[in-house]
């Protein structure tokens, strides 16, 4: 039998109190730790699940544009308001002193030139700008413009554009109906050499050649700028603000005041304004000026267009038809649907068509001449044309410039130009018994399901239908003819409007009386040019800048208020010195103004005595050629050839300087051609 220990008293009672004393502490202990850890464990649960409620919204989150294009709209704007309050801080000889210390020596500017040669002034000068470089204000117009009484909408900061972007083209556009002002609204040219000096702060329309002509002494009193409303029809500027009498008499004024006559330099669109101008001066009121027939010849010396578009432009044709032109089309294509799109409710380019549709003046540079101009379906003056080669200067006569412009050399395919809208590149390239084409003027039109869904942004595509605008596609190819036929079918209201103001065909008896109408007045093509033998015309452009010729267009992806054409800027020529790019066909030109257009009338249409010239008026060609800057400090350049940036070029200004201090078209040399416009001229059979 085992023996087994027995515990002495004092001892079990010792390891009994040792055993409640641990069972005592076993038991609080816990008590402490649970409520501990309990709450550890929520405080880690909450933040466990707020980590991973952020991770989630993190992983849901989506780009939102009120978040980014705020932010990157307000960061270009500050950053470009620092920049220009920086560059009026700084001193104004800090940017020529730094020009200076890395090219060396800057040419002295040519008022500066010519006021060290002796010249100073002596005949007054006119500045007729074109469209969209005069300033525009406001005089009257709805609650939602309220504080702006003669703030500019037009031209300065823009203000009003980025603040209420919706009244802005409210007030902007003009009525669909008259063309004419909106039932209480009035927007007025902005008057005097403000008006047009610059465009926006730092970049100058006029300013440049204001302050060189103040170089050689003139000022307000013998300088004057014919601003007008240039939204609006020519005679309408007459109809309305009698701006057409208020030229007249301001030339009358200096012209008497002087004793010298006057030196007109519109440019852009404002060549065809002046050239409206000079027949509504000689014709008796109430439709004319009631000056006479010799008006013109007692009171200018000399017209000196920069930039004209007298023949028109195929830019015209893609704005009015798409709201397009090449850098539009660039960015449609870089961002699809967004320019279309209903963005904060506010469709762009629906809006822009039909803000611009509203301007009858841009009906004026609608192309004039049809196929006898710029060439039909299989032929155009340019065909041949080689964009990388370079032109030869050339400062001799015209017979001479035949020979030493030409841009030798074939082309691996002929570019058809005539084609100024082509609905592929294939249709563009093709041969035309290759083109099967079905006629759109037939079409059954009808309501757009977009009339329902499209909110204030109505454009007459939306009454066309589906139907409509298939036909327009499958006739594939158009013509400088046919494009008035296309305008009228896609655009009836608008062309309804400016066939009352503008023509576009050539005349055959300009002894008929229908062209004393003033629909004719700013067609060269048909009407004759003022009875003033010694006045002189000079046609003065940049060149060797790829300019837009025709198009390359496709039907738009369908979607709900968008417009059904675009160009196709898919569309390249196959290799690197090909005229089409980015769905456009270029040629010689300023970037806006093809040189055909610029040149032609100085070239061929007016020179000598022919029936748009039967006084024999002499006309000159001054082209000048593109050189870009040659770093960031030279700014828009001194040399440029672009249809603004040529305001800036000192050769041009000093054209005009030495004409205005009373040299003759001779005493400059005579014509200066760089480019091929007397050899294309010659391939226009044009009765003369």
């Amino acid at each position: 039998m085992p023996l087994v220990r027995r515990k002495k008293p004092a001892e079990t009672e010792k390891n009994s109190g040792s055993e409640s004393e641990s069972n005592t502490n076993q038991r609080v202990k816990p008590e402490k730790e649970i409520e501990e850890e309990t709450i550890d464990k929520k405080n880690g649960r909450v933040k466990e699940n707020i980590r991973k409620k952020k991770k989630r919204k993190k992983k849901k989150r989506q780009w939102s544009c009120v978040d980014s294009c705020y932010w990157l709209i307000g960061l270009v704007c500050t950053v470009w308001w620092v920049v220009v309050l920086l560059y009026n801080a700084m001193p104004s000889s800090l940017p020529q002193y730094v020009t200076e210390k890395i090219t060396g020596p800057m040419p002295d500017p040519p008022g500066l030139k010519l006021k060290k040669e002796g010249l100073v002034a002596k005949h007054p000068v006119v500045f007729v700008p074109g469209i969209v470089t005069g300033g525009l204000e406001l005089w009257e117009g709805h609650q939602c413009a309220e504080g702006l009484f003669r703030k500019r909408l037009w031209g300065g900061t823009f203000g009003e554009l980025y603040k209420r972007p919706l009244c802005w083209v409210e007030h902007i556009s003009l009525d669909n109906e008259t063309g004419l002002d909106p039932p209480g609204i009035r927007i007025r040219p902005v008057t005097g050499l403000v008006a047009a000096d610059y465009f926006a702060p730092g970049y100058f329309v006029w300013a440049v050649l204001i302050a060189n002509l103040a170089s050689i002494g003139y000022e307000e009193k013998n300088m004057y700028m014919a601003a007008y409303d240039w939204r609006i029809s020519f005679q309408n500027t007459e109809v309305r603000d009698q701006t057409l009498s208020r030229i007249k008499s301001n030339i009358e004024s200096m012209v008497a005041t002087s004793g010298e006559k006057a030196v007109i330099l519109p440019h852009s669109m404002g060549v065809l304004y002046f050239l409206h101008f000079m027949k509504w001066v000689e014709e008796p009121a109430p439709m004319g000026g009631g000056g006479g027939p010799d008006w013109c010849s007692r009171h200018i010396k000399a017209v000196m267009n920069i930039g004209g578009p007298f023949l028109g432009v195929p830019k015209a044709v893609s704005g009015l038809f798409s709201a397009e032109a090449k850098d539009i089309a660039v960015a449609r294509a870089i961002a699809p649907g967004f320019l279309d799109s209903d963005l904060f409710r506010f469709q762009t380019l629906q809006h822009v068509m039909r803000m611009s549709r509203s301007w009858d003046s841009t009906m004026s540079m609608i192309p004039k001449g049809g196929d006898t101009i710029w060439g039909d379906l299989d032929w155009s003056p340019e065909e041949g044309y080689v964009t990388s080669k370079r032109r030869k200067r050339d400062n001799d006569t015209q017979s001479e410039s035949h020979s030493a412009t030409g841009n030798p050399g074939p082309q691996t395919k002929s570019v058809k130009y005539g084609r100024i809208i082509s609905f592929g590149k294939d249709v563009a390239e093709a041969p035309l018994s290759e083109i099967e084409r079905i006629d759109f003027l037939d079409a059954i039109k009808g309501n757009n399901v977009a009339n329902n869904t499209c909110h204030d942004v109505w454009t007459e595509y939306h009454d066309m239908g589906i139907e409509g605008i298939r036909a327009v596609a499958e006739h594939k190819v158009y013509t400088a003819g046919s494009v008035l036929d296309l305008l009228n079918f896609v655009a009836p209201k608008m062309m309804a409007r400016g066939s009352t103001h503008f023509s576009y065909g050539i005349a055959d008896n300009l002894d008929d009386p229908k062209y004393k109408h003033y629909k004719y007045w700013s067609n060269p093509l048909e009407t004759r040019l003022p009875n003033a033998p010694d006045m002189e015309i000079y046609s003065m452009y940049g060149v060797g800048l790829p300019t837009e010729r025709s198009y390359v267009y496709k039907l738009s992806p369908t979607a709900e208020c968008n417009i059904p054409f675009q160009i196709d800027t898919s569309a390249d020529s196959e290799d690197e010195d090909g005229c089409l790019k980015d769905g456009v066909y270029h040629v010689d030109g300023d970037e806006t103004v093809p040189v055909l257009s610029a040149g032609f009338m100085c070239a061929k249409g007016w020179r000598g005595k022919t029936r748009f010239n039967p006084s024999g008026s002499r006309t000159y060609v001054r082209e000048y050629d593109h050189s870009p800057p040659a770093n960031l400090l030279e700014g828009r350049g001194t040399q440029s050839g672009a249809h603004v940036d040529i305001m800036g070029n000192f050769a041009l200004i000093e054209d005009i300087i030495r004409v205005a201090a009373g040299a003759t078209g001779e005493d400059l040399g005579g014509d200066r051609v760089y480019s091929d416009i007397f050899k294309w001229s010659e391939k226009i059979n044009l009765q003369l």
